[in-house]
This record gives structure tokens, C-alpha cells and sequence, in this order.
């Protein structure tokens, strides 16, 4: 799988060695990196803006699970409260006696977790994978906003045309029971179809839809 051009991965361990031979491995695979020292320096790297941060590029965060102050599993709560898992799943780096606890978070929505010592090639593969569902998940989000804007733009008639075609009556039927000529339907019509950017009712459909 190949990695996406403008992921990030974040790093959150205490131990510096850690930190720095992950960056190492990730770099050696054109992944790019961001390393904090403690979960609570991720916290305030989350709270750090005006507005509650929202990852606008691929991701996922490499999480230790046990360290100094916020644990590993504190934040990951926090990641929960957000809603933030799926666009920024989370594989956990555990020692062995954490491996119960990190199956358990598993369940709870982790990507995954990679005991140590761990394998490189094992640890990028899954990494690249998560990679893989952030930017699926922020592609689907994207596309929902779309949505959202172009059936903003809509005027209240060109969405009583846009359901009834959506139902699939002819033009004639829509001009009926809207009581507006049969070339009033056909203006509306090709607008819905201009400001919704599809070229046919089957494709309308679907995009309401969210196929």
C-alpha cells in the first residue's frame, strides 16, 4: 500500500528513544512525523487553537500506553469524547503486561496496538493502513460538506423539482403537481442538476443517497 503524499503521523511517547527511532523509521518511509513527549502534551496540542482541532490531512497517533501524568488510555478517552477515531485511528505501542489493556481499547475503536519490542515492517504496514481509513474517512466527510453546501444553494423550488425527480415522475407529472409549465420544470431541472454537479436523476439519487 502506498503511503498518502500529505499524511501525518504523531508520535506520543515518553521515552525520547522511542520518539526518535520511530520518527527515523517513518521518515525512511516518507511518512512525516510529529513527536510529543506526553499525552498531555498532545491534549494541549488538541486545544491549542480557538476552535476544537479537526485533522485536515490524513493521520493517526501512535500512542504509548503508559505514561507519566495523562496515560495513554486518558487520552484516548478524550479521543473518544471528539469523535476523532475514525479519522484519526489510533495504534497503541504497549509493553507485554499492557497487551490485555490494549485488546480491550482495540474493541473500544483502536486501530490496533503493536507490542515492543516491535516489528518495523509490521508496525509501518499497519500504519499505513490506518493512513489508508483516515483519508477514506476524510474524503467521506468532505463529500457530506459538499453536500450540505450545494443543497444550501438550492432555491425552495429547485428542491420540490429536485425531490419529485428524485422519485422519478416525468417532467410533465412535476409541472402538475407544482402547478408551473412543463419548461419552468426543465429550467429547474437542469439548475438542480448544475448546482448538485451530476448529469442525471439516477446519479441524483444516488449522491442523496451517499453512494
Amino acid at each position: 500500500m502506498q503511503p498518502t503524499e500529505d499524511a501525518l503521523v504523531f508520535i506520543v511517547d515518553d521515552d525520547a528513544g522511542v520518539r526518535e527511532a520511530l520518527a527515523w523509521l517513518l521518515r525512511s518511509r516518507r511518512l512525516p512525523s510529529q513527536s510529543f513527549e506526553s499525552a498531555d502534551a498532545f491534549a494541549e496540542f488538541l486545544d491549542a487553537g480557538s476552535s476544537p482541532w479537526q485533522p485536515t490531512q490524513p493521520g493517526c497517533l501512535l500512542l504509548d500506553v503508559r505514561m507519566p501524568g495523562m496515560s495513554g488510555l486518558a487520552l484516548f478517552e478524550q479521543l473518544i469524547e471528539r469523535q476523532l477515531l475514525d479519522a484519526l485511528p489510533v495504534i497503541f505501542l504497549t509493553g507485554h503486561a499492557d497487551v490485555p489493556t490494549a485488546v480491550d481499547s482495540v474493541k473500544r475503536g483502536a486501530f490496533d496496538f503493536c507490542e515492543k519490542p516491535f516489528s518495523d515492517n509490521a508496525l509501518v504496514d499497519r500504519i499505513e493502513q490506518a493512513l489508508a481509513r483516515s483519508a477514506q474517512t476524510l474524503q467521506s466527510l468532505r463529500t457530506k460538506q459538499n453536500l450540505q453546501h450545494n443543497l444550501a444553494d438550492l432555491t425552495e423550488r429547485e428542491r420540490d423539482v429536485m425531490h419529485l425527480v428524485v422519485e422519478g415522475l416525468p417532467n410533465k407529472l412535476i409541472a402538475d403537481q407544482l402547478d408551473i409549465s412543463v419548461r419552468t420544470v426543465e429550467v429547474h431541472r437542469a439548475r438542480v442538476f448544475d448546482k448538485m454537479n451530476v448529469k442525471s436523476a439516477v446519479e441524483l439519487a444516488n449522491l442523496l443517497r451517499g453512494e
